[in-house]
């Protein structure tokens, strides 16, 4: 493939490459302000438009009674990926529902992985399904979200 910017190669490469990298920037920024995800040892692995894979080490202190990851903790990771993909493209979107199905149990110090992926989007909804595996790329659970588009707030008293 030659690098000359009048190449089909390259004219085809641009937008892709200019889309990955205004995905990647948007999921920086909201993840520059998500305490949440930030104190869950949260980390983003890969970013493009409409599709996340987030990662997180379960600790001790994310166990419930049974000495098993707590579902809430694995929803949180899901989610995280969820939010990061939808707004990958720049646009405020927010959850308006989530529903979670958990697979199997997840022992402390296992490595979680959530890979979000847009199932459909319009200019005001969207919806995504994410997927948890383990280390052993088992699946432990599987989330779908629905995203709106945020809406600034109104002046009505």
């Amino acid at each position: 493939m030659r690098k000359a910017s009048g190449t089909p190669a390259a004219a085809s490469a641009a937008p892709a490459d200019d889309a990955a990298g205004a995905a990647r920037k948007a999921v920086d920024a909201l993840y520059a302000s998500d305490l949440a995800a930030q104190a869950l040892g949260i980390e983003v692995l890969s970013v493009g438009p409409g599709h996340v894979r987030v990662s997180m080490r379960v600790r001790p202190d994310m166990l419930n009674g049974h000495r098993t990851c707590h579902g809430g903790i694995i929803f949180a990771l899901a989610d995280t990926a969820f939010a990061f993909a939808c707004n990958s493209y720049g646009d405020a979107m927010v959850a308006a529902g989530a529903s979670i199905e958990f697979l199997a149990p997840v022992v402390c110090g296992e490595q979680l992985v959530a890979t979000a992926r847009e199932t459909s989007r319009s200019a005001r909804h969207g919806i995504y399904d994410v997927s948890v595996t383990g280390a052993s790329g088992e699946p432990a659970a599987h989330f779908r979200g629905r995203c709106a588009r945020l809406r600034a707030p109104s002046n009505a008293s």
